[in-house]
């Protein structure tokens, strides 16, 4: 894999993103919105930017030429869809053998096996009500974005994030497949490695139509369980 495709590159995800990409060597081309281009001077030269909407097909179609792999930051902003049609953008256009990982939060399931506690539920209830009566984001919009990848025939990785902090990163987060396992308690994980694990995911095959939950090597519940997490994974048939 030589050429990767950062959708939403000028955030704090996407930009760590880009910084990890660029140290292994890749050739970064990124999309982010035309007044947040100037959030890149830093790497501006070392990069390729396309600015526009991520879910402007035609921005989109010209950005993934080339690229075999694509991270997209999928990100619910207004009531317009705009998660949905970023989804649907890369799933039609990105090369048939590209490789592409999803950004997103524990919210959302693919099974519905997830087993939230009482505390993110509140949270996302009243999160959900109150940025769509503001018209900020609607999360109904990432989660049909999720089930459009889901469904989808592609070489996809959705990756579910917690919590996140900032600080200098640890490593490779660990993951398990359903929100609730003990491993993902502590509900911490550094930006710095999100990015990580969503360039891991790249050249891991075995995260392929997989929807891992990840949590901080480092945290307390990852110490404490990530063995015994990772010997159910090993047991548990492959999803298709």
């Amino acid at each position: 894999m030589k050429r990767i495709c950062i959708i939403g590159i000028s955030g704090k995800l996407g930009q760590y993103m880009a910084e990890h990409a660029l140290a292994r060597g890749y050739e970064v081309v990124g999309v982010c919105r035309p007044k947040s281009v100037a959030k890149l001077a830093r790497i501006g030269e070392r990069i390729t930017i396309f600015p526009g909407r991520s879910d402007d097909r035609a921005v989109i179609d010209a950005a993934l030429q080339g690229c075999d792999g694509v991270l997209t930051v999928l990100v619910p902003w207004g009531v317009t869809g705009y998660a949905t049609g970023t989804a649907q953008a890369v799933l039609d256009l990105a090369s048939p053998k590209a490789r592409l990982v999803f950004s997103g939060g524990w919210h959302l399931s693919r099974d519905g096996r997830d087993r939230y506690s009482l505390k993110l539920r509140a949270f996302i209830a009243v999160f959900r009500r109150l940025a769509r009566w503001l018209r900020v984001a609607d999360l109904g919009d990432q989660e049909e974005a999720a089930r459009r990848i889901f469904a989808s025939d592609r070489a996809w990785t959705l990756v579910r994030g917690s919590d996140l902090e900032e600080g200098r990163g640890v490593g490779l987060p660990v993951w398990a497949r359903h929100v609730g396992d003990p491993l993902l308690a502590s509900n911490r994980t550094r930006r710095s490695d999100f990015a990580l694990f969503m360039l891991h995911a790249l050249s891991d095959p075995t995260l392929i139509r997989e929807a891992p939950a990840i949590v901080g090597r480092d945290t307390a519940s990852a110490r404490a369980h990530a063995g015994a997490s990772a010997r159910i994974r090993e047991r548990a048939q492959p999803q298709a």
